[in-house]
Parts: structure tokens; C-alpha cells; sequence
């Protein structure tokens, strides 16, 4: 099973989009919200080099943000992403 995280906040309309497509993929993914978590959020940081949420990993490899997300299922190489 692919490992897929997402560095999120409570109130991120983009957070929301990005869990709102694995929802649909019907992708299991473990969710840390670093809205209140500074110590998370600086992991996210050092993991992505990105200051803004969502920050997105599918096996350890950054797929990016929301709008990466979107792009490569606009592309068709999501589904492909999200499968063993």
C-alpha cells in the first residue's frame, strides 16, 4: 500500500480540495494538522522545503500542493500514483 501524508490546517480551503480528491480516489492517507503544532510544522517545512500547507507525500516523494495534486490527475498519472 502506497504511504501517503498530508501536512494540513483546520480552516485551508486548499487542504480541504486536496483531501476532498483522495476522498474521491478512495486513497487511505494519514493527515497531520499543523495548525497548532509548530514542532509538525517545521518537519513539514525541512521535508518540502515549502512554507504553505497542503504539503503533500506519496511514498516519502513530495507531490507538492494542492493545485500538484489537481495537475496530475488533470494529467491521468494520479490514479497510477495512488496504486501498489
Amino acid at each position: 500500500m502506497k504511504k501517503i501524508e498530508l501536512y494540513t490546517k483546520s480552516h485551508c480551503p486548499y487542504c480541504r480540495r486536496a483531501k476532498d480528491l483522495l476522498h474521491i480516489k478512495k486513497a487511505i492517507f494519514v493527515e497531520y494538522d499543523v495548525t497548532n503544532d509548530p514542532a509538525k510544522e517545521q518537519e513539514m517545512r525541512e521535508r518540502s522545503g515549502r512554507m504553505t500547507v497542503p504539503e503533500i507525500f506519496i511514498d516519502e516523494s513530495l507531490v507538492g500542493g494542492c493545485d500538484d495534486l489537481y495537475a496530475l490527475e488533470q494529467q491521468g498519472i494520479l490514479d497510477g500514483m495512488l496504486r501498489d
